[in-house]
């Protein structure tokens, strides 16, 4: 562990966050090395990590994606904070037995599931006959009515859910797949990939992984980011540089990573709904203004699209049909306006490219 105790800026924790998840400049990069670079992208609903890789990448067509998913080579699955995230096949397998301890503490410590988890007396008999009959993708419903023929005494979507969480399990196609949709179907993760879950990997080699593409970073940012605890030692014996923040917190990073200029000119960018570059901090201030949160986090969790204006979040957007509206939180100059403008063009030809009359609509009440 090497410190220099020099205090990093807002900004430039911003303009290094921005280098590492690809935003001050599209990469070339092909989409698996780009999803395995990001650790992931957070994909409760199945389109947004379209967009997520459309504002990192150079050239990126749903196709790209679309056939990783189809092909078993990015699957979507519940691992950091029990969330599902969008991941290629082999992260999948070792980010399972990594975060295995947050998503037994969801399972154990959610009262929605407490009472349904009490009832069962042998926890390992209803692991062992969901995963056989996960072998193959089965939506909740089917998998419920299997095990409440075997548990006939409990209540079959209690049963189905906590399931879900003794067996390692992800969502298969269609849903997942740009311009299709369904309800989830899930496999048992092992079953599907045709590999076992890889219970060698570590939560350090994680967090090596997280401050490659998320630092420099507190220990709470890890946190933040993983659900997971205990992670003070586990940098203990990392071999990190350290910084401090502008309040004093210890922050933690990989020790060649250089850090770009703070004033470093960045674009215009357009975040997908529900990106991890807004969540992955316990401290979002380098990049979100904890004013401005309740404008991008709803109070039922939905996370709104965002809009960075020199490399911080001034307000959201969504896409409409054909059209894309965009809501500042304060007025933009001139230039920033029109560089939002054509941003959310080449969003609409990426989105709607048979739209007849693309239009970009600015909402005067943000």
């Amino acid at each position: 562990m090497t410190g220099s105790g020099k205090v990093l800026s807002r900004r430039a924790l911003n303009r290094a966050l921005l280098r590492r998840q690809l935003l001050d400049e599209r990469t070339r990069l092909g989409t698996e090395e780009v999803l395995r670079h990001l650790v992931g992208l957070q994909a409760q609903q199945p389109i947004p990590p379209y967009f997520g890789l459309w504002s990192r990448v150079e050239g990126f067509a749903p196709d790209d994606l679309a056939e990783l998913v189809a092909g078993r080579k990015a699957v979507r699955a519940s691992l950091m904070r029990c969330t599902v995230h969008l991941v290629t096949a082999d992260d999948c397998l070792r980010l399972r037995h990594v975060m295995g301890p947050v998503i037994d503490r969801q399972l154990r410590g959610n009262s929605t599931w407490a009472a349904a988890l009490a009832k069962i007396p042998d926890l390992e008999a209803l692991a062992e006959a969901a995963r056989e009959f996960l072998a193959e993708p089965r939506g909740s419903k089917e998998l419920g009515e299997r095990l409440g023929k075997q548990w006939p005494e409990h209540d079959p979507a209690g049963l189905a859910r906590v399931a879900q969480f003794l067996v390692p399990v992800l969502q298969t196609p269609p849903r997942g797949l740009w311009g299709r949709s369904g309800m989830p179907a899930w496999a048992e993760m092992e079953s599907w990939l045709g590999s076992p879950v890889d219970r060698t990997a570590q939560a350090g080699e994680v967090l090596l992984r997280y401050l490659a593409a998320f630092g420099p970073a507190s220990v709470a940012d890890m946190q933040k980011w993983s659900g997971l605890t205990g992670l003070a030692e586990v940098c203990a014996g990392l071999d990190l540089r350290t910084f401090r923040d502008e309040q004093g917190r210890l922050l933690y990073d990989l020790p060649d990573l250089p850090l770009p200029d703070e004033d470093a000119p960045v674009p215009v960018r357009l975040l997908a709904e529900y990106d991890n570059v807004v969540l992955s901090h316990a401290d979002r201030s380098r990049i979100l203004d904890a004013g401005h949160l309740p404008r991008v986090v709803t109070k039922n969790g939905i996370v709104k699209g965002t809009v960075l204006v020199d490399g911080f979040v001034c307000g959201t957007w969504k896409l409409g049909k054909g059209s894309v509206a965009v809501t500042p939180f304060a007025g933009l100059s001139p230039a920033d306006t029109e560089a939002v403008e054509a941003e959310a063009h080449r969003l609409l030809a990426f989105a709607s490219p048979a739209a007849k009359s693309p239009k970009v609509d600015f909402d005067p009440a943000g």
